[in-house]
């Protein structure tokens, strides 16, 4: 079989990695994909963008590229679509309108049940198969046949889960993975790692990143221990801070209490809250509001990402019943999603 993939997030690739172990051998993916999960059109650096007004200066790109994937699924079986709906929607579009009868699944789906309702008419309309990685995902969608709730990825992907809250001495930090979030955060950060002496700082840097990169982007990091593994760090530390992402739910599901911050560009900011009707943005608090419970972090945004605030939450938090919630999100959340969806893709 071969099966186009588009997967355009970094997070996206994490997930198709787990995924592909579950995939025949004999299984071909051709697309835009990580380039260690095979040979894919682009290297996924060409594609990061960040904000609304990044995307409009790719946008001629963007285009070519829709239209070089449309071509490529000529001589494919089957379709996936990751994650990035503000791609992978008209793509799914123009998959439809060329090859009506092609199989298209889309999994991670866009977050309809946060803002544009109207993308979920659209689903249900150009793909044949909808996998959802949110338990109440499926309410909003009328056909029921098409959607089905797969479990959640970060389970196939965290190994190890606290059994109890520890005192290691160790403090996470993780002030995002783009460009703009990490030069937001880390002058703060700085900061909030001097207020907290005799504890052992750990700076989480992804492993993509190299070390002009890292030099030209973080600043001065001498202060703190540097960490490429996140999942083990969390592990192992006794408290995190932030940046609003994946990685807030991961800290939730492993069980490291956490304080979650978020500065985005102004305009980004400015845009994204007039349409976007949360009144959380961790998904971990979005769960438990669903749940009607009690949020189990708190969330600092724009102005309020001070280095008094979070240091007041870290010294306030009771860590005791943050641990008791990770339990609790992990029974919500189920299972892995990996083995679920691949049987999706080869029936």
């Amino acid at each position: 079989m071969k099966l186009l993939v588009c997967a355009m997030e970094t997070s996206s690739n994490i997930h198709l990695k787990e995924l592909k172990k579950y995939l025949d051998d004999d299984i071909e993916m051709v697309g835009v994909f990580d380039k260690e999960l095979g040979k894919p059109l682009y290297d996924l650096t060409a594609l990061a963008i960040m904000g609304i007004v990044d995307a409009l200066k790719k946008l001629r790109f963007f285009f070519k590229l829709r239209d070089e994937l449309v071509t490529l699924a000529k001589d494919c079986d089957k379709v996936l679509l990751m994650d990035s709906s503000g791609f992978n929607l008209p793509l799914a579009k123009k998959l439809k309108q060329s090859y009506p009868n092609k199989e298209i699944i889309y999994y991670i789906l866009p977050q309809a049940w946060a803002w544009k309702q109207g993308r979920v008419k659209k689903l249900e309309e150009y793909c044949t198969k909808l996998c959802s990685i949110i338990p109440f995902e499926s309410s909003i969608y009328n056909n029921k046949e098409k959607i089905t709730y797969v479990g959640h990825p970060l389970l196939d992907e965290i190994h190890n889960f606290k059994e109890e809250l520890t005192q290691s001495g160790k403090i996470a930090f993780m002030p995002g993975s783009r460009k703009t979030e990490i030069k937001n955060h880390m002058p703060i950060f700085r900061e909030l790692a001097k207020k907290i002496p005799n504890k052992e700082h750990i700076l989480i840097i992804p492993e993509k990143f190299d070390k002009e990169y890292i030099e030209k982007t973080y600043g001065d990091i001498s202060d703190f221990t540097i960490s490429t593994q996140a999942h083990k760090t969390l592990q192992e530390a006794e408290y995190g801070f932030i940046c609003s992402g994946t990685a807030t739910l991961e800290a939730a599901l492993i069980g490291t209490p956490f304080t979650l911050s978020y500065i985005a560009k102004k305009i980004d900011y400015f845009i994204g809250s007039r349409f976007v009707k949360l009144s959380h943005v961790g998904l971990a608090n979005i769960f438990f509001e669903k749940m009607g419970k009690k949020e189990i972090h708190k969330e600092f945004l724009q102005e309020n990402v001070t280095v008094k605030n979070l240091l007041n939450d870290y010294k306030t938090m009771n860590k005791r019943l943050f641990f008791q919630n990770s339990k609790i999100l992990r029974e919500y959340l189920q299972n892995g999603s990996s083995k679920n969806v691949a049987s999706i893709i080869q029936n």
